[in-house]
C-alpha cells in the first residue's frame, strides 16, 4: 500500500490521500475525480495518473481493474507557429 503523501498525479501535484478523500466523498469514477481535482488535465493528459486513480477506485470497491470505469480522453494539443496559419491564409486566398 503506497504512502497516503503519495504523488499520484504529478501534473497537478495530487496526493493518494486527496483521491482517497474524493473517494470517500462518494466520488467513484475517475472523471467525477478529475471534474474536482484536475487530476488527469495537465501536460501528460493523464498517462501517468489515470492508472493509478483506477487502482485506487478498484481497491476502495473491491472491483477488478477492468470494471472501472475508464475516464474521458482527449489526446494533448500541441502548438503550432503562427507562421503555419499565414501561409495557409495566404495558399487559400480571400475566401469570402
Amino acid at each position: 500500500m503506497s504512502d497516503s503523501n503519495t504523488i499520484l498525479c504529478r501534473c497537478e501535484d495530487l496526493t493518494r490521500e486527496r483521491i482517497l478523500e474524493c473517494i470517500h466523498q462518494g466520488y467513484c469514477t475517475i472523471d467525477e475525480i478529475k471534474r474536482v481535482t484536475r487530476a488527469g488535465m495537465g501536460p501528460c493528459q493523464g498517462r501517468t495518473c489515470r492508472m493509478l486513480i483506477a487502482q485506487e477506485l478498484s481497491n476502495y470497491y473491491h472491483i477488478p481493474m477492468e470494471e472501472v470505469m475508464m475516464s474521458s480522453f482527449r489526446p494533448p494539443i500541441k502548438p503550432i507557429p503562427m507562421g503555419v496559419l499565414a501561409d495557409a491564409y495566404e495558399e487559400g486566398g480571400d475566401q469570402k
